[in-house]
């Protein structure tokens, strides 16, 4: 049986279970995103939901969409494809002004409904394929709206997530019934951030919460992401991670080489795109030196440093540390690039200038940006100090490069 069909099934005898008992949660007094009462965020995470359009995905009894309406002034659909989860929040909460229950698909119901300015999922979106329901959320949900996804990372069990985009068997527990098995995507932090990045949505923030009693070993994660916004004319950037850089490797190289093709970039491993480059070792090695290796050793490409131009000077700060980044502009090379073995970036690919991708690493943005003005480039701001003669005048800060900085030399 096909794992949605399987869930589908599960979810049906469980609501039907739960009307024989006559059983309805309280609504809660805050919104939780574990199971566990008072551990994370509120309903803050959504950010203000006043009088805004929110679709609650699997809405199961309905209570979490009540509080939402009553305590926040949000207006909420909450969508449940099992019938008899369904009836179990229309009667008890019908009558709340504010809200509605559907009882629908949610990729079929978002493929006509009018765009939603927000979404959530407590614990029902790993029950849904994410290469079909993704999609449609992106589709279904406004410029900017936030998403936020409560998931199972490790089980009762003690089995963390899978790093690859398969489902798995998990068991619905019910005190006094035998357990219900459904087929679960219980997946990475990373590879959530890759699939959202694919489908059109900007990931902020990943958090873990065990569970409060230490000998346990259930993990839930709660993600944080924001539908990226409809527009052709600027290329995003974002971090690899919301952690800082180490200290000891925030001075690196980022390379540009340019083909008739476009610009050479990798896939990091944790999703984003890059430029060749990293960390400059403390070995006395120069900012030359640097790119040369890095370029070898991360493409298998081979240079000369005569033939590397040092752009300039790149500094921001992340989370207190100083990140300095010398961008360069390697002109002859010799060799074919290609995914060298123990690499973190591989996948090397020649991008068109008008052709730039999404989830450019926040380093290459800014490299690139100070390059060539005139892409298209939203990222952080940065102080870039030229060092080559013919580099573009000053700009202001805030301008269409995102804050770029430049001072004169």
């Amino acid at each position: 049986m096909p794992a949605e069909d399987t869930n589908t099934r599960a979810w049906q005898i469980y609501g039907q279970r739960q009307l024989a008992r006559a059983y309805t949660p309280p609504v809660p007094e805050r919104l939780g995103w574990t199971p566990w009462e008072g551990i994370g965020p509120g309903a803050e995470a959504l950010g203000d939901v006043s009088g805004r359009r929110v679709l609650d995905i699997g809405s199961g009894a309905g209570h979490h969409a009540v509080h939402l309406v009553q305590a926040h002034g949000a207006r909420v659909t909450g969508i449940e494809l099992s019938p008899t989860q369904h009836e179990r929040a229309v009667s008890t909460h019908a009558s709340v002004d504010g809200l509605e229950f559907v009882q629908a698909d949610v990729a079929e119901y978002l493929a006509t409904a009018e765009p939603f300015d927000a979404a959530y999922a407590i614990g029902t979106l790993a029950f849904l394929d994410p290469h079909r329901s993704l999609p449609a959320l992106r589709d279904g949900l406004r410029p900017d709206a936030p998403l936020v996804l409560s998931l199972l990372h490790t089980d009762l069990d003690g089995l963390g997530p899978s790093t690859e985009v398969a489902p798995r068997e998990q068991m619905i527990l019910l005190r006094d019934d035998p357990p219900l098995p459904t087929q679960m995507w219980v997946l990475a932090p990373q590879l959530w951030e890759d699939l959202l990045t694919e489908y059109g949505f900007r990931v902020e923030a990943i958090d873990l919460f065990p569970h409060p009693d230490e000998s346990a070993t259930v993990v839930q994660q709660l993600i944080r992401a924001r539908r990226r916004p409809d527009r052709a004319t600027h290329v995003s950037s974002r971090p690899r991670s919301t952690r800082a850089p180490a200290a000891h490797a925030a001075v690196g190289v980022g390379a540009i080489l340019l083909s008739e093709q476009g610009i050479l970039l990798g896939r990091h491993s944790r999703g984003t795109l890059e430029l060749p480059g990293g960390s400059v070792e403390a070995t006395g090695e120069s900012f030359k030196d640097a790119v040369v290796r890095e370029l070898a050793e991360e493409t298998g490409l081979v240079a000369r440093t005569d033939n590397v131009e040092l752009l300039g000077t790149l500094l921001d700060h992340v989370e207190g540390v100083l990140r300095v980044t010398v961008g360069a502009q390697v002109h002859t090379w010799q060799g074919q690039p290609a995914t060298q073995p123990d690499e973190s970036v591989g996948n090397w690919g020649w991008y068109p200038l008008d052709q730039l991708p999404d989830g450019l690493f926040v380093c290459s943005a800014q490299i690139l940006a100070a390059w060539r003005p005139d892409l298209p480039i939203d990222h952080p701001p940065a102080h870039f100090t030229p060092f080559a003669h013919g580099t573009p005048a000053p700009m202001a800060a805030g301008g269409a490069t995102g804050g770029l900085t430049r001072r004169s030399r």
